[in-house]
């Protein structure tokens, strides 16, 4: 019987479980779902969750030694291992819970680093060079936080036209760009149908249109994407303050892996906070991140 470990990356939006053998690498399975009713804020329910969809792996005829989950919303050291011990008692098979943010370094095929997210959301996460302790910045949210995502640049550019018409100040495009990516007539609409209709769950879905404004022109939609970019870098600086091993940056999150603008601007400010760090896209799926880290389990 085949020894083998699984991994599992729960995004926002779609799950990847990856079953590999613990000897050769070969991949034994590898099945995506939606993820859809996913939630942290139940641990039993999520850990239901999670071994229901791993249950098609696990019945393969393969003997699992190890499952290592990357969890979206898992947030704290203690959140996580609470779920790891939920869902080790769901398998039957020992667990490793970490953020999903976390499977980047180890997807990269590094020992440390730190991890970068910009895609709806945004947050930077990685450990502390001496003690190993989980270290984490930004990933407030859509409303509080998350600059540099793809929420939080339509909500930047919406909040800097709105500003523009108080002040009278004529629109270069972007403004425009909004209100067509929106279906509006106006920016009373455009206000109305962002703070009602859906909410900033639909921000992210219209980013497109403010970087097709800044190629179009568009200097309100240059410094927005720049702005977004520079506080991106600024949570891995804040990270490298509070001692994190900042050997190694990987950027991962469909908005900075699309648009080189935001990429640029993260890393021109982050050759200004850290001189010599340099930043990497992942080209890896985030899988193999949860791969690597339940293989480690069996070294």
């Amino acid at each position: 019987m085949t020894v083998a470990v699984a991994g599992v990356d729960v995004g926002g939006t779609k799950t990847r479980m990856r079953l590999v053998d613990v000897r050769t690498g070969e991949v034994l399975a590898d099945r995506t779902v939606p993820s859809s009713g996913w939630q942290t804020a139940s641990l039993p329910q999520a850990a239901a969750w999670l071994a229901a969809r791993l249950q098609p792996l696990l019945g393969a005829g393969h003997a699992v030694r190890h499952v290592a989950v990357g969890a979206h919303g898992c947030e704290t050291p203690g959140h996580c291992d609470h779920l790891a011990r939920e869902l080790g008692q769901a398998i039957g098979v020992a667990a490793t819970v970490v953020n999903d943010a976390e499977l980047l370094v180890p997807a990269a095929g590094l020992a440390g680093g730190v991890g970068v997210v910009a895609g709806t959301g945004a947050i930077a996460v990685g450990r502390h060079r001496d003690t190993g302790a989980y270290l984490s910045a930004g990933g407030w949210g859509w409303v509080l936080g998350d600059e540099g995502s793809g929420s939080a640049l339509v909500r930047d550019a919406a909040r800097a036209v709105l500003s523009q018409a108080d002040e009278g100040t004529p629109g270069d495009g972007l403004g425009d760009a909004l209100l067509r990516a929106f279906g509006v007539p106006g920016l009373p609409e455009l206000a109305a149908v962002m703070s009602w209709n859906g909410g900033v769950e639909s921000w992210g879905a219209h980013v497109p249109a403010v970087f097709a404004a800044a190629e179009a022109g568009s200097a309100t939609a240059g410094d927005v994407i720049r702005a977004g970019g520079r506080s991106l870098a600024r949570l891995v600086g804040h990270l490298a303050g509070r001692g994190a091993d900042v050997g190694a940056v990987v950027v991962a999150g469909g908005v900075i892996t699309g648009q080189p603008r935001l990429m640029a601007a993260f890393e021109d400010e982050l050759a200004s906070l850290l001189p010599g760090v340099t930043a990497t896209l992942l080209q890896a799926p985030p899988v193999e991140g949860a791969v690597e880290l339940a293989r480690r389990t069996q070294n």
